[in-house]
């Protein structure tokens, strides 16, 4: 294996190439393969399944189903703190690829098992797609280029949730297929281009010697050093673990009940509606983030990463309040709170990224970021059970507003709190360990 991931022509040719070509080639690749596996996972959102109950509990049916995908999605997070941070290098392309292609039996299975068991499928649908973020991320962590990287990583999935799901609207409007199917014909369209762009995902080279100066070398982290990094962590991460909870399950309520909303605002039969609302936060998420590899520094770099974040607060919070004033239109205000989740959500990913270039710590931020998005995809899961259990009497569109105000509250206060704790942390690395210092 070492010796083909050596020979291989074009693997070659990147590593001999100059670093802004394997830059915007894996940059290319890492997008398409995101972007591609939202096709298993967020199609079934836009069909609403209405009329349909999940058994004599008195959910919905869609409910359920959003439930069942994400509760799967969660133990894929589990399982990813451990596999994603642990597989080797060689192993990462044929682990994604069999992920995928097992995702999408469960979809086949979706659409044709009996109704009691639709459930049943789709948990194994969510069952495996939580890894492929962390085995793409495993390519790009640890480059001086990595928050650019990871800005078209994320904005692949922003993009994603609303191209896929206008793809699933064209089926179900235009070709009439029946709502079972109709995810995994989506899957079926994108299959393809998902297994291309794995296979040169590939072939970008690893790190250089610039790199893993600047960064830290990425290395497979075992349980000694898991523990280690925690131990060393852990006010800070109870703190961001908090707030990502929220902010997980926020985002995840806009993106599965998003045809529900607006239909109440009377947006649901616009064209292209979804990918009209997540293009603005796409945009806005690739130009900040990728912004922040000009930060040479590394405590500058996650002095800004938490200033970008409480502004999402801001927005988030700012645009819900003047909706709910009349001051802001429908749109404009699913725009601006979506833009302002995926401000304060998204940064995650290069927030640990520069945690381990600053204080040196052996192993991979992809464990860091996958531990807190386990419990935030838990977080997610109950959340959803909750508004179902507890308020079934209010609108999903009015349920979302209160908790849009309520993240905004929560997270401003939970990030600053953060900040200070790692700021203070970053000083005492530097007292303590003055050569390592990257100032």
């Amino acid at each position: 294996m070492n010796t083909l991931f050596k020979q291989h022509f074009l693997r070659e040719r990147l590593a001999n190439a100059a670093p802004i070509w394997s830059v915007l080639f894996a940059s290319v690749m890492s997008f398409s393969v995101y972007f591609c596996m939202y096709a298993f996972r967020k199609p079934l959102a836009v069909a609403t399944y209405a009329g349909y109950t999940f058994g004599d509990t008195g959910i919905e049916l869609k409910t359920a189903i959003v439930i069942s995908q994400l509760i799967g999605y969660v133990v894929s997070k589990y399982v990813g703190v451990k596999f994603c941070s642990q597989i080797e290098r060689s192993r990462l392309w044929i682990a994604t690829v069999l992920l995928i292609v097992f995702s999408e039996v469960a979809l086949l299975a979706f659409a044709v098992v009996p109704p009691q068991w639709k459930v049943v499928a789709i948990f194994f649908n969510g069952l495996p797609l939580g890894m492929v973020w962390g085995l793409a991320m495993r390519y790009l962590e640890g480059r001086r280029a990595t928050e650019f990287l990871v800005a078209t990583l994320s904005c692949s999935y922003i993009f994603a949730t609303g191209l896929v799901k206008d793809v699933g609207q064209w089926l179900l409007d235009y070709w009439t297929v029946d709502p079972f199917w109709m995810p995994f014909c989506v899957g079926i369209v994108f299959l393809l281009p998902f297994l291309l762009s794995a296979w040169l995902l590939d072939m970008v080279p690893p790190p250089d010697v610039d790199d893993v100066q600047e960064r830290s070398e990425r290395t497979a982290m075992n349980a000694k050093e898991q523990w280690a990094f925690l131990a060393h962590f852990s006010f800070g991460m109870i703190l961001l673990t908090v707030i990502y909870v929220f902010l997980t399950a926020l985002r995840d309520f806009r993106d599965n009940f998003a045809v529900e909303m607006l239909k109440e605002l009377n947006l649901a039969k616009v064209p292209g509606i979804f990918t009209t609302i997540e293009s603005v936060g796409a945009i806005v998420i690739t130009l900040t983030l990728g912004g922040l590899s000009l930060f040479r520094q590394n405590r500058h770099a996650l002095f800004a990463t938490f200033a970008i974040m409480l502004t999402g607060t801001v927005v988030l919070g700012g645009s819900t309040f003047a909706f709910q004033f009349g001051w802001m239109n429908g749109l404009t205000w699913m725009i601006l709170v979506g833009l302002g989740a995926y401000l304060a959500y998204v940064p995650y990913t290069v927030l640990f990224d520069r945690v381990f270039a600053l204080t040196r710590a052996t192993g991979t931020s992809v464990f860091a970021i996958y531990l807190i998005d386990s419990f935030g995809y838990t977080g997610s899961a109950a959340m959803q059970i909750y508004r179902d259990m507890g308020h079934a009497d209010r609108s999903r569109l009015s349920f979302f507003i209160d908790f849009s105000l309520l993240v905004s509250a929560i997270g401003f206060v939970a990030l600053l709190i953060s900040a200070i704790g790692f700021i203070r942390e970053e000083r005492r690395a530097v007292a303590a360990m003055p050569i390592a210092e990257d100032a």
